[in-house]
Order: structure tokens, then C-alpha cells, then sequence
């Protein structure tokens, strides 16, 4: 499997992701990732590294930062890694990208390219979530913020099927973000997206309106919104885990006068497994081919979890099923 890899994209790029490539090519030999970026930079990080087995280079000149418009940064810089990342993509010369610079960089190369799968309409960002029953998927997350009721249909499926695969529950369900459980509640687009799931054959699996606190307590498996919805979401849910981690350590840990190696062990391995560096990163559902988009502070250790993911998502042949389900399985007539 090849991957192109960003190194320019991230807030500490590109000592982490280099050093990240390093540790997935370790662990993985049937990985090579082509680093994307300044050539003269990668090689001054790889001259400290042990071996560059598996480790190839594409020159880009320019950067996309954070604060750019992201449209306006992929016209003004043409050179920029992420525009060069999707045309290796677009030309076949790998099977996955990732990153961790801008986000909306990512989404909107991926949308000029248009490569989309059969049948579907718009790519949608999935990211997992922990919850009291294990782990669900939350999509989109940011890649659509206006979108149609036929989108959201498809995000439900695409992220069943995720589920699925690659978090491996036979049966998921499938819940629509609202202001209330009550089928009348919410503007058109979520009665609309209702509609369009109890007419279709996952019926079944469609467990109508949930709300925000349903998410951690697991009430269902694939939390579908709209993505300005989800992303603001994804950021609260973010910063609420930080903020109980260092209250836990500052009035719990703090606090004990014994057993207080095994209070902070046990912190240390809850910030381990519930960290958004653990799952590595969010899949772009709905490219032919792989797009992994990474956090902007992503270390090596999320880089390592994100190149991983795309090559669990590679082996497991996910965008094939995405392609069948939707052949069967279409939200209405065509756009």
C-alpha cells in the first residue's frame, strides 16, 4: 500500500509527522509513504533516522496554513503539499492520503477533484466517538455544512458500513442529531432526512432523533448531522474531555495521600484510550480512494494511528461496499 502524507500540515510539522511515517513503515512493511512537502526540510528530518526504508519524497514548495481561506489558498499556492497529496491520489500513484494541516484545504481539494464514488453526491467527515457502550461514528463533521436531506442519508449508510467494518458491530444503528426525539421536531432538513430513512431498507436500523446527550451515553452506533452541527460537536466534546481530565488531576489525584501512582497510572491510561491521537484520525467518506484528515496538533503518535487507519480502511475494501449498498439502496432521484 502507498500513502501520500502531508508533512508540511500540522501545527508542529514536520519533525511529528515525519517521525510518525518512521513508526507505521516500522510497524507496517507492506506500507510506503511518499512525504509531501519541502524537499529540503524532509531530508533534514530524515538525515537523524535510523533507515528511510519505504520512505519516498514529492517536492511541494508552498503551505496552506491554518488561518488561509482554504479556497483561496489552493488557487493562490498551486505548489502546496495538499493539492499535490490529492494529485497523486487523482493519478493513481497512491491509494490513501492524510494529513493534519487545514481541514478545509483537505475537504475542498478533494471536492475540486472530484473523485467521488459511484453514486455518491458529497464526501462526508467521520470521526469516532467514545460512548458508556464502546465506540460510535459521528458524520459529518465538518466537510458539509449546507447539506441536502439525500446527503445525510448517504452519511448514515456510508457510516454504517464503516461501523460495520471497520469497529466491527454487525447490526449498527443509526440516530439523526435534533433539537428533540418528537418526528416534528427541527427544521426541514432533519424532518426531510427522517422521512428519507423510514422510506428506505434501513428502515430497520433508523432510530429517529436523538439529542446531544444521547451521543456518550451509546444510544446508538452512527450519529448523523449536518456538518457545522458536528463539527461544533466534535470541539465541545474535545474540550469537555480536557476539562474533566485536569479537574480528575488537580481535585482526585491531587488529593489522594496514598495510592496516588496508581490514581495518576490510571488517568495516564484513560487519556491513552479515549485521546483523539489513539484513533489516528477521520476518514473522508465517499472519495474513491482513502483520505484520512488528522487533528492540527497531531504528534507522531496520531500520525503512526492515522497511517494505520488507512490501511485498515485499504484492506478491509470499504469503499467497494459503500458503492453496492448505495447501488441498492439510492435516496431518491439522482441530482
Amino acid at each position: 500500500m502507498r500513502v501520500a502524507l502531508d508533512a508540511m500540515g500540522g501545527d508542529k510539522a514536520p519533525g511529528p509527522i515525519i517521525a510518525g511515517a518512521l513508526q507505521a513503515v516500522t510497524a507496517n512493511p507492506e506500507m510506503v509513504v511518499v512525504l509531501v512537502g519541502d524537499q529540503n526540510r524532509i531530508e533534514t528530518e530524515l538525515a537523524q533516522a535510523a533507515t528511510r526504508d519505504r520512505l519516498e519524497i514529492f517536492h511541494a514548495s508552498q503551505v496552506i496554513g491554518m488561518e488561509e481561506s482554504p479556497v483561496e489558498g489552493l488557487r493562490a499556492k498551486p505548489d502546496n503539499s495538499i493539492s499535490r497529496c490529492w494529485q497523486l491520489l487523482a493519478e493513481k500513484r497512491v491509494d490513501a492520503v492524510v494529513s493534519a494541516g487545514s481541514t478545509g484545504a483537505m475537504v475542498a481539494g478533494g471536492l475540486r477533484s472530484r473523485r467521488f464514488l459511484k453514486h455518491v453526491r458529497r464526501p462526508g467527515i467521520a470521526t469516532v466517538m467514545p460512548t458508556a457502550k464502546g465506540y460510535s461514528v459521528i458524520i459529518d463533521v465538518g466537510a458539509n455544512v449546507t447539506p441536502k436531506p439525500e446527503h445525510l442519508f448517504q452519511y448514515g449508510v456510508m457510516g454504517s458500513i464503516f461501523v460495520r467494518h471497520m469497529l466491527h458491530r454487525p447490526d449498527p444503528k443509526i440516530g439523526l442529531i435534533n433539537v428533540g426525539e418528537e418526528t416534528s421536531k427541527g427544521h426541514d432538513l432533519v424532518r426531510d432526512t427522517h422521512a428519507l430513512f423510514n422510506n428506505s431498507a434501513w428502515k430497520e436500523n433508523f432510530r429517529g432523533n436523538i439529542e446531544g446527550r444521547d451521543i456518550h451515553r451509546g444510544a446508538v452506533d452512527v450519529i448523523v448531522t449536518d456538518g457545522f452541527t458536528g463539527n461544533v460537536i466534535l470541539k465541545l466534546c474535545e474540550g469537555v474531555f480536557e476539562f474533566i481530565m485536569q479537574m480528575v488531576k488537580r481535585d482526585v489525584i491531587g488529593a489522594l495521600t496514598s495510592e496516588r501512582d496508581q490514581g495518576a497510572a490510571a488517568l495516564k491510561g484513560l487519556l491513552t484510550k479515549y485521546h483523539y491521537s489513539s484513533f489516528g484520525g477521520a476518514p473522508l467518506l465517499g472519495i474513491d480512494g482513502i483520505c484520512i484528515v488528522c487533528h492540527g496538533a497531531s504528534d507522531d503518535r496520531a500520525i503512526c494511528n492515522a497511517l494505520g487507519m488507512a490501511s485498515e480502511y485499504w484492506k478491509s475494501k470499504l469503499n467497494e461496499t459503500i458503492v453496492a449498498e448505495l447501488e441498492v439502496n439510492p435516496p431518491g432521484d439522482e441530482e
